[in-house]
């Protein structure tokens, strides 16, 4: 069994999406960020970064239970574990490579564009400016790739196509205000819409449905999701 710590975000999103395409038994942790819960101690002793997705696999090697956090090392754990979706050994570099360019490139930049437009409290042309640029140029890098491919790594479905969707499903909101944001990367819409359409989708779009997760953003929800902004507290004596 797997315990699977998360909230309706792109980064679990993609663990959810793998989780369920491998068929793996879970049990879903929900970890509400805007309360602050992936601040508390017995979270932090799961991810000490206090972010979710973070997993533990209770059946990991040895038989011994095993803690992950990242969503990039819980998909290459799960791929390893199940044996599915890593694609043929040859082509190993070219999946490291791919999942670290989303890890790197397009989910901090999509997540910073997002930021600056929808949750900073003072609009900054500038930055809003360049995160939405830098997503439109990962999105042309993607583009480019899937030219003459289905998906990522050409033939084979993986668990590259998995972390990209988790943060091109989040695209109206990373380029607000533009009809269609994918209108201008042809290859990259269509293959969104292929994964898209996949049955495991829908399933891992339900993942968390039944449970109440915050939406108002206050000043606890401020604090929770965004607290290097504030002055660190010290402990009275």
């Amino acid at each position: 069994m797997i315990d699977f710590y998360f909230h309706p975000t792109p980064n679990p999103a993609k663990v959810a999406l793998m989780l369920e395409e491998a068929g793996l038994e879970y049990q879903l942790k929900p970890v509400d960020t805007r309360k602050g819960e992936q601040h508390l101690a017995a979270f932090r002793a799961i991810n000490p970064n206090a972010k979710v997705p973070a997993i533990v696999d209770h059946d990991g090697p040895g038989g011994a239970p095993a803690r992950l956090f990242d969503s990039s090392a819980i998909l290459l754990y799960l791929a390893e574990k199940s044996g599915r979706f890593l694609g043929p050994a040859e082509i190993r570099p070219e999946l490291l490579s791919w999942l670290f360019f989303i890890a790197s490139g397009v989910g901090p930049y999509s997540g910073q564009a997002v930021h600056f437009q929808h949750m900073a409290p003072e609009k900054n042309d500038y930055a809003i400016n360049r995160y939405r640029r830098e997503v439109q140029r990962h999105y042309q890098v993607l583009d480019e790739r899937l030219q003459g491919r289905d998906y990522l790594l050409g033939e084979d479905y993986s668990i590259v196509d998995m972390s990209a969707w988790g943060w091109l499903d989040r695209a109206p909101v990373a380029l607000a205000g533009e009809d269609d944001p994918l209108a201008a990367f042809a290859h990259l819409r269509a293959w969104f819409e292929r994964v898209d359409s996949r049955p495991a989708v829908a399933r891992a779009r339900a993942v968390g449905k039944d449970h109440s997760f915050k939406k108002d953003m206050d000043e606890e929800t401020r604090r929770a999701l965004f607290p290097s902004n504030y002055p660190v507290q010290k402990p009275e004596a």
